[in-house]
């Protein structure tokens, strides 16, 4: 089609947000509804305070199996969905309700890291690169074929926020125009995934996060920046729980698990095959805070050892 689409925008939270506001900034397709996921306790979904500032019809169902909710969704007459980080499971029969389907955005080169925690795992498995997907969504868990992607480095001190924040992020937003003039254009591509590539991984969680400093060194570095900033990698000692957070890998050798140097600029440990400056840390039930000063709180000294 030549003209302007009728869009339904469908997501959560900033990116939600900064995707409409892409699509509105651009002025060349309609937004006609915005869906969002249900209202948290305490707080608005950012997306859902733009949308209704901006005077669009905003929808919240938890689900899309009813068929009020269906009726409604086809009551915007849309040509195309753009769903850009979406929680709710959104069934065949609400996808296929706008005239070209439905499109989904996805923080990962598909068919690599399938699931919610697509960003924490690259980084924690030792990836070099990562991206993301806009892809034509299925009943399946991040399946179908692919419409564009998007590859990016991962360097070796990359954190999440790194690769989500400052690459993945702005990259993902500005595409959605891209995505729309694919779709504009009548002929969408269609990337289909070689599926011996694919990986699945459930969501990283607190358990995923622990630390063993027995490990190699670039394992436990790979884990530590993998889950910066959430859901933060953990330790305790003499069974005190604390998480840690900015790091830096240096060369070193001796004992693993050791605190081998506590200074100004944090607190230094030894694995195998090299060691892990800590700066940032949160100790159980507190905020976070330089490294040297929790070490100095606790009376942390060289020869302690971390994982006790």
């Amino acid at each position: 089609m030549s003209g302007p689409m009728r869009v339904i925008v469908m997501g959560q939270q900033a990116f939600g947000k900064d995707v409409l506001a892409k699509i509105l900034d651009a002025g060349v397709d309609e937004v006609v509804a915005v869906y969002c996921e249900p209202d948290r306790i305490g707080r608005i979904d950012p997306i859902k305070e733009f949308a209704l500032e901006q005077g669009f019809p905003v929808h919240q169902p938890a689900q899309f199996e009813d068929r009020e909710t269906l009726e409604t969704l086809a009551g915007h007459r849309a040509d195309l969905m753009v769903m850009a980080f979406v929680n709710v499971f959104v069934p065949e029969a609400a996808r296929d309700t706008p005239r070209l389907g439905s499109i989904c955005f996805h923080p990962s080169l598909l068919p690599l890291h399938r699931g919610p925690s697509a960003v924490n795992w690259p980084i924690i498995t030792g990836a070099t690169k990562s991206g993301f997907s806009w892809f034509y969504p299925t009943d399946g868990l991040d399946e179908g074929d692919s419409l564009l992607q998007w590859e990016c480095g991962i360097d070796p001190d990359d954190t999440v926020i790194d690769l989500y924040f400052r690459k993945i992020y702005p990259s993902a937003v500005d595409s959605v125009l891209t995505v729309c003039d694919l779709f504009r254009s009548g002929s969408p591509p269609r990337i289909v995934p070689d599926e011996s590539q694919a990986t699945y991984e459930r969501r990283c969680t607190r358990k995923h996060a622990r630390i063993d400093w027995n490990k190699p060194v670039k394992q436990v570095y790979d884990l530590i920046r993998g889950t910066n900033p959430s859901p933060g990698a953990w330790t305790t000692l003499n069974g005190d729980e604390v998480q840690i957070f900015d790091c830096a890998r240096v060369p070193g050798d001796g004992v693993s698990s050791k605190v081998v140097d506590v200074s100004q600029d944090g607190v230094t440990v030894q694995l195998i095959g090299g060691r892990i400056a800590v700066k940032r840390v949160r100790p159980s039930g507190g905020g976070k805070l330089p490294a040297a000063e929790w070490a100095e709180s606790i009376g942390l000294r060289a020869g302690d050892s971390l994982g006790t």
